[in-house]
């Protein structure tokens, strides 16, 4: 429940951002963006408009506020309008351009390392935060056939590598199409095909500012973090490190630091506690892990 809501916190700190109404400080780290700029005034209304069409149970609110937001836009000529059609570059210049060789080094190993468990973790807790807010994780809080959904994602990670391009894995955005209604495999295929299509649209794509998706980022962490509120705030030992692994998400920038910082603080507090038997050995095991990697850098 903690990594949902961190999630949440996540996406909402991201919205914020994108919109522009937050902004860095450097005496407070983060402060108020310029309000009177007009992509932050957009997205603004747009946010506002897409709960009250959530509201009223009109189909595609958020689809419905995002081309509106990226229309008045470039109406208004906030952004500008990229076209539609253009060819997708050529794979050549990347595909399967890898030094193998050097993986098998003594140097890389703590790269691999670190790139591993910060997938494995990233991915995890998207997984989580997103099948909890789609109802599909168990009454225990598991997530079902979750072997298969990793197998997914570790394949997509290497065909990736092979093309060429960043580490492909799952996104915490992916909860707004949730939140549109998306809960079936049939859905991941249509995405799929419609992403294939996007390389022919890339121009159209790109005309979409982050201001304009920022509401929707904003509306779904506004859901996700509800999940807080099944956390047991009776017991210290349980809502102390949740409260960690939620605020160290969006505070750290970083799902996987999230999830570390929650692990160390809940194995700790239950050792201290003299709860031990609560740990289980495969949090103890990431716990000390974890310290481990933040001892090492």
């Amino acid at each position: 429940m903690a990594i949902a809501a961190g999630i949440g916190l996540f996406l909402g700190i991201l919205a914020l951002k994108n919109a522009g109404l937050i902004a860095a400080d450097k005496n407070n780290f983060v402060t108020l963006g310029n309000l009177r700029a007009p992509s932050a005034v957009l997205a603004a209304v747009g946010f506002i408009a897409m709960v009250a069409l959530d509201a009223r149970r009109i189909p595609g609110a958020i689809l419905i506020a995002v081309l509106g937001v990226t229309v008045a836009g470039i109406a208004l000529g906030i952004s500008p309008f990229g076209g539609i059609v253009s060819l997708p570059p050529g794979l050549m210049p990347t595909f399967l351009a890898m030094d193998l060789r050097g993986n098998f080094s003594l140097l890389a190993l703590p790269v691999i390392l670190a790139f591993f468990f910060v997938d494995l973790f990233d991915s995890t807790g998207t997984l989580i935060g997103v099948a909890h807010q789609a109802g599909l994780l168990r009454p225990d809080g598991t997530l079902p056939r979750l072997r298969k959904v990793l197998l997914a994602d570790s394949l997509s990670v290497l065909a990736g590598a092979a093309l060429g391009t960043s580490p492909v894995t799952s996104y915490i955005e992916s909860a707004a199409g949730v939140k549109a209604g998306g809960r079936t495999g049939l859905v991941g295929v249509t995405v799929a095909v419609l992403f294939l299509a996007s390389l022919f649209l890339a121009p159209l794509a790109g005309s979409v500012p982050p201001y304009a998706t920022a509401p929707a980022l904003l509306f779904v962490a506004c859901l996700m973090v509800r999940s807080l509120t099944e956390i047991s705030w009776d017991d210290a030992t349980e809502y102390a490190p949740a409260l960690v692994t939620a605020l160290a998400m969006p505070l750290t920038f970083s799902i996987s630091n999230g999830i570390a910082l929650g692990f160390i603080a809940y194995a700790g507090i239950k050792l201290l506690a003299g709860r031990l038997s609560e740990i289980g050995w495969p949090m103890a095991i990431l716990a000390v892990l974890f310290v481990a990697h933040f001892w090492v850098g």
